[in-house]
């Protein structure tokens, strides 16, 4: 178990965490035809959207309450219900979500009675969903405030308590957590096809943060993801797979509604972990692992096999949000490396199962001080660690949220044996590249040594 060191100065220095309201909004962006608006001043919004189109290199559609110093000071519940229903009016969506920020939640913005007031005053749109979620940015992370987002969207679009469980007899719930890319929903759904089963998943970033062009210009909702029917029928699905330790909250609220069996896994990443998964579909679909998915196994095995010279004792640091930081921590350590550095930006029940002596709380400061004092060779982090791994002298492999410096991370595939077998190949040939020293060869004291000559025949004397 993870020795949990908590935060032991009074600001950030080099950030690793992106806020609460960056991760609901994520969130609702996977849901088809909606619209995130944060209750904040301007400036929120415009901050997340940097980050969000830097990362996904695509237009984001999102809006504010956009609360200046007299409505911060006075009352901004006005902002609040004209915004929701100029965004009703003009772009009609199929669902609304509300997050907070840290501005409102220290003004005491009691935002669920805030949506009930618009509906009372706005009768006319009681057929859009809106989904209100407190999530403020002094706290937490982008991973807490996506789950917070999924576990509220539960809460709001699950119909009152049904016994349907197994009516859609293909049919699977999937959760996924905030680590997953879009690249790594769009093979799981692949993964659940194979053994005939129809994957309903929430949030699918992968069906709207694909990077795929479209035939409209521009759009003010989201193109893509979740349809907003399919959440009602989730109670109507004969198990739900949930994809994140993070997640595992939500996963209680779906379970004690609709009843629906579900099966729980902390990370993708890994031998061990894709087998449980893959026998766990077999185990719902009865139906055993097709030849297909055997092969990419097999495949997994090979390049363990190939990459355990380069990897064996190799000294890691890894800085992400919780669920990414125990994938990483548990791949790396299964090929025979040590995780010398790990932080988190916040505190999660997974960081104590961390395969690492301890786990910071913390920034890249801590990162960078961690590595540097137990002398890592590799960092694992977002592109925030470009100048700690820089100073460090060791290369980076960038993974998690943002990564604007290099094109197409916000589609690489992590996760299956697919998706591991290719991140063991790059974490080898980073080593590799950057002179990875191999262990030097054991000589042994009694062996001859190099140079030496034999003793030669006393003078005088004949062979």
């Amino acid at each position: 178990m993870a020795e949990i060191l908590k935060r032991n100065k009074a600001l950030a220095v080099n950030p690793l965490k992106a806020s609460q309201p960056v991760g609901a909004s994520l969130a609702f962006l996977g849901i088809n035809k909606a619209i995130p608006m944060l209750h904040g001043s301007q400036g929120c919004t415009a901050f997340g959207k940097v980050f969000f189109v830097r990362h996904f290199r695509e237009p984001i559609p999102l809006q504010t309450t956009a609360m200046d110093q007299v409505s911060t000071v006075m009352n901004a519940d006005e902002n609040v219900i004209e915004g929701l229903r100029a965004v009703c009016e003009k772009s009609k969506p199929a669902l609304i979500g509300l997050p907070t920020t840290g501005l409102s939640e220290t003004q005491g913005t009691d935002i669920k009675r805030l949506v009930k007031t618009f509906y009372a005053k706005h009768p006319e749109y009681a057929h859009i969903p809106v989904v209100p979620v407190n999530t403020p940015d002094f706290t937490g992370c982008l991973e807490s405030g996506y789950a917070l987002a999924v576990k509220a969207t539960l809460e709001v679009m699950l119909p009152e308590k049904t016994d349907n469980v197994g009516k859609r007899k293909k049919q699977v719930n999937v959760l996924a957590g905030s680590f997953l890319t879009p690249g790594d929903i769009e093979h799981i759904k692949e993964l659940i096809e194979a053994f005939g089963l129809r994957p309903l998943v929430l949030p699918d970033l992968g069906d709207s943060l694909d990077g795929h062009l479209t035939e409209m210009e521009s759009s003010p909702l989201t193109v893509g993801g979740t349809p907003v029917s399919d959440i009602s029928t989730m109670g109507e699905s004969i198990a739900t797979l949930v994809l994140g330790n993070s997640l595992f909250d939500a996963a209680d609220v779906l379970k004690a509604q609709t009843g629906v069996p579900d099966y729980r896994f902390d990370c993708l990443m890994g031998l061990e972990a894709v087998d449980s998964f893959v026998l766990a579909l077999s185990d719902i679909s009865g139906k055993p692992v097709p030849e297909k998915i055997e092969r990419q196994r097999a495949q997994l095995q090979d390049a363990m096999v190939d990459v355990h010279f380069m990897l064996g004792f190799a000294r890691v640091a890894i800085a992400a949000d919780a669920d990414l930081l125990y994938g990483f921590s548990r791949l790396v350590t299964e090929m025979g490396c040590e995780v010398v550095a790990a932080v988190a930006p916040a505190r999660a029940h997974i960081l104590e199962s961390v395969l690492a002596e301890q786990v910071a709380i913390g920034d890249l400061e801590d990162l960078e001080n961690m590595a540097k004092r137990k002398g890592a060779q590799l960092v694992i982090s977002n592109s925030h660690a470009v100048e700690t791994s820089r100073r460090l002298g060791v290369p980076l492999l960038r993974a998690g949220f943002p990564q604007y410096d290099l094109l197409g991370g916000y589609q690489r595939l992590w996760v299956g044996y697919r998706g591991t077998r290719q991140a063991l190949f790059d974490l080898a040939n980073l080593l590799v590249e950057h002179g990875h020293i191999e262990p030097e060869p054991f000589v042994s004291i009694y062996a001859q040594r190099t140079g030496e000559s034999r003793a030669t025949p006393a003078s005088g004397q004949t062979h």
